[in-house]
């Protein structure tokens, strides 16, 4: 069977200050195109189809358009809801939508109930995780301790439970939208950490012939059987570098897997450039990024005159300017947020228990802050799910 993985479309979101809804909607064409050249089986995506929790109106007719294109391919799609999406709105309809071949699985519950569909070899079952947010669902699984690894290890019971009843080489892909041990992050992401632990080990999924991962926005291989197609686009500089694809999978009669990239449309390449001002406008081997998309780092000790609109006169596409002084590291004027840099809520705010009394906080007070921190999370991802 031939499957097509995707995932984190993020349909509403805008890079900076530019409206991505037209590149969106070319990838849509684009991953239409690839079913048809590439006789797809099935579609998979892996979470993230909205980029919140209420979309604007034009990213649900393009979702509605996209799904409409795939219904008329006649070729299955099995879709779960992400950390950016309420699962609830993206589930609406699904019963009826589930008869045209759009096959959403949004709710915790099902976890184990796949999606059957087959080829000439037999059958191959599809298993939807949508985000398990650990607050919400630890009851859904029965697990005391509100962790990620504990909820999808117990989603992950269900599922080799259900396998194990069926026939004996029915093959098995889990869709899951995790932060799996091995991944490279980027800026783009939304943070899940819970409890100070945001990632769960990839052995949570053994039982089962392929994994297709959403929420990195990097393309990448943990195991043959474990792979993030990451977003089809890029949403943040820190992705500057990334090759956006999807993953052309043939599972084989005996489970083994063969995978391959496709790569995705490029609206605008991505450049970071860094230096003082003057060198940056007169640097020839610059050329190459007067087209992109450009995030300017400017070192000068001297904040020059109009830098945004000197930068613009050679990069015309500049969307981020950004200040960072060469100074000596003991330099009393080093900025607050080159001190904070690649810290998380809680290294800073035992940082701070620190600089005001002189000494951090004890495990208990330290246990205190990262519950204070998960409730606040907890709480934000309720609301999103209630608006």
């Amino acid at each position: 069977m031939r499957l097509l993985h995707t995932s984190d479309w993020h349909l509403g979101r805008s890079f900076h200050r530019v409206n991505m809804l037209g590149a969106q909607a070319e990838f849509i064409g684009h991953l239409v195109d690839a079913v048809r050249a590439h006789v797809v089986d099935a579609v998979v995506v892996s979470g993230d189809v909205y980029d919140r929790a209420v979309p604007p109106l034009a990213a649900v007719e393009l979702f509605d358009d996209a799904l409409h294109r795939l219904a008329d391919l006649g070729v299955p799609t099995v879709m779960i809801s992400g950390n950016h999406d309420s699962a609830r709105r993206l589930g609406v309809g699904a019963g009826l939508i589930d008869r045209a071949g759009i096959h959403l699985r949004t709710e915790p519950s099902a976890a184990g109930t796949p999606v059957v569909l087959s080829d000439a070899h037999g059958e191959v079952a599809f298993y939807g995780l949508p985000y398990l947010e650990p607050a919400l669902v630890k009851d859904e699984f029965g697990v005391t301790k509100a962790g990620h690894e504990a909820v999808l290890a117990a989603a992950m019971d269900r599922v080799r439970a259900d396998l194990a009843g069926r026939p004996p080489g029915t093959r098995s892909v889990v869709l899951a939208h995790a932060f799996v041990t091995g991944g490279q992050a980027s800026d783009s992401e939304r943070d899940i950490t819970v409890g100070g632990v945001a990632a769960v080990p990839a052995g949570v999924f053994d039982g089962v012939d392929y994994v297709a991962l959403g929420h990195l926005h990097g393309c990448q291989t943990l195991t043959e059987r474990v792979r993030y197609s990451g977003s089809p686009l890029a949403y943040s500089f820190s992705e500057a570098d990334h090759r956006k694809s999807m993953w052309l999978v043939d599972l084989a009669a005996d489970g083994a897997v063969a995978a391959e990239r496709l790569d995705c449309p490029v609206p605008r390449p991505l450049a970071r450039i860094r230096g003082a001002l003057e060198d940056l406008l007169a640097d020839p081997l610059l050329d190459r990024h007067e087209n992109a998309w450009v995030e300017a780092t400017l070192t000068d000790a001297i904040r020059p005159a109009d830098p945004m609109a000197r930068i613009a006169a050679r990069f015309p596409h500049t969307l981020s300017l950004v200040f960072d002084p060469e100074r000596a590291p003991d330099d009393p004027a080093v900025s607050y947020a080159r001190r904070l840099a690649g810290r998380d809520d809680q290294q800073i705010a035992e940082d701070f228990v620190a600089h005001v009394r002189g000494t951090g906080p004890d495990p208990r007070e330290a246990a205190v802050l990262r519950d204070a921190f998960d409730a606040v999370r907890a709480d934000n991802t309720v609301r999103e799910v209630a608006r």
